[in-house]
């Protein structure tokens, strides 16, 4: 048994007091009221806005390991499960799960915006909003491709352009095509599947050492947000927010949580699991840097490493549950505001569109954002300009749904993996309770590597 680390050497207490800091720095240092100091004869000005490259600094660091580290995994899962016809079974069941779990998002975030109708009273002229923060967004929304585009660009224009984009879902596509073709080879293929086993281990060791910036990132990401729009100006947005923040809260606790329940886990310790990612995600307002770390916490809960390759990296590209919350609620949120009325028919329709934009909605800080913007858009029956109205919180309701995004991204690896009967559910136990559980095995008993011989005896039939 290893001794507990003590509070001051846990990552979780030095995200949290740089996030304090950050408020703190923010405020006392807003973007309109510059401090001024002198150094070596210069004089400078200073703002909390200053310091965002810190965080901006930490996810590019991340972002760079993503890519390489989903390629590892999924080729070495895939060399091992044996059988290629569990690749479609396992590819056939997350997507049916994601569809319904964001279709089950969405339709909460229109019910709760459509009884709580968190913009009723606002009274905004649409004439009257100044756009030229948000004129960029704007460029970039309308230039949101439709359906057919999103799945030739699922498709990089070469083999490491996956690689040098940093794109989830190319990088994915690479790996599971190159995985299927090392599991064709058998046995042929163990080198190749042990220096990348080798490989992903040093990656591994990477993330380890650039997670200890996290503090840093936080510190800088908050700062920039309290410095940049305040306290005070956040009042008018305050209801939005809350109604945000409480559906992704009812989301997780209670569907997140009865699905969980059934499978005989417990939310509330599955949220104490994973708590420094969810301080990360909170600090930084993106599920993208805890990626890795989530592959590794899933893999040590019980769940077959494969899976793990293959559910988690897809759900950050189809299963973004939070940001399905946001959508829905933000476009009816812009029409309240601004008293465009809309029969039910229509309100439905936003319901359709934000189904097909939430699956082109990235990971990273803002995406979310941009697709509202593309959905209104594309409606165009509530004016994209009160896009405005939200703003100011977007980075507070970003936080809100990338934890939700990160939540429902591990609770959907769990289900499957008990689907496929690839979850351990005694170690699980075991390590939620807190006992301190051995590494989890490389190729858990269930997905072995096939025999050399049965392959040869199955190349001659």
């Amino acid at each position: 048994m290893t001794p507990r680390k003590r509070l001051h050497q846990q990552l979780y207490f030095w995200v949290f007091v740089g996030m304090v800091g950050g408020v703190v720095v923010g405020y006392l240092t807003p973007a309109s009221s510059p401090v001024a100091f002198t150094l070596f004869g210069s004089t400078y000005h200073f703002t909390g806005t200053d310091l965002k490259p810190l965080s901006d600094a930490f996810i590019r660091m991340i972002r760079m390991m993503i890519a390489p580290i989903i390629f590892t995994t999924v080729v070495v899962g895939l060399a091992g499960l044996g059988n290629l016809k569990r690749l479609g079974r396992i590819g056939f069941k997350s997507l049916i799960y994601f569809e319904v779990m964001t279709t089950v998002a969405l339709i909460i975030g229109w019910v709760v915006a459509a009884t709580l109708r968190p913009g009723a009273g606002m009274n905004i002229d649409v004439a009257a909003l100044n756009v030229s923060d948000i004129q960029q967004t704007l460029a970039t929304a309308q230039q949101h491709h439709g359906f057919v585009e999103y799945l030739l660009n699922v498709i990089p224009d070469t083999f490491v352009g996956a690689f040098a984009k940093g794109d989830i879902l190319q990088a994915l596509f690479i790996s599971v095509l190159f995985g299927i073709a090392m599991a064709s080879l058998g046995e042929a293929n163990r080198p190749v599947v042990v220096a990348l086993e080798q490989t992903a281990r040093g990656l591994m060791g990477m993330i380890g050492m650039i997670i200890k910036f996290a503090p840093l990132a936080v510190f800088g990401a908050m700062s920039f947000t309290i410095s940049k729009w305040g306290l005070e100006s956040l009042k008018h947005q305050f209801k939005i927010m809350m109604c945000v923040y409480g559906t992704c809260l009812f989301f997780v606790l209670v569907c997140l949580g009865l699905l969980l329940r059934y499978n005989g886990i417990n939310i509330f310790k599955f949220l104490r699991y994973i708590r420094e990612e969810l301080i990360i995600v909170f600090g930084t307002a993106s599920s993208e840097p805890v990626l890795p770390r989530m592959m590794v916490k899933l893999e040590h809960l019980g769940c077959a490493k494969p899976l793990v390759g293959l559910v988690l990296p897809a759900g950050y590209t189809f299963n973004l549950d939070g940001t399905s919350v946001y959508l829905t609620m933000g476009a009816l949120f812009i029409a309240q505001a601004t008293n465009t009325h809309l029969t039910f028919g229509q309100e439905f329709g936003v319901l359709i569109v934000c189904l097909l934009t939430s699956k082109g909605a990235a990971t990273v800080v803002g995406s979310a954002f941009i697709t509202l913007a593309a959905t209104l858009s594309t409606m165009k029956t509530i004016p994209v300009e009160g896009m405005v109205l939200v703003l100011g919180v977007d980075w507070l309701m970003a936080q809100a749904r990338a934890m939700t995004n990160m939540v429902g991204n591990g609770v959907a690896t769990i289900i499957v993996s008990k689907w496929e009967n690839g979850f351990d559910a005694e170690r699980a136990q075991r390590v939620l309770d807190g006992e301190d559980v051995p590494a989890a095995p490389a190729t858990p008993p269930e997905i072995e590597p096939p025999d050399s011989a049965a392959l040869l005896a199955e190349e001659k039939t």
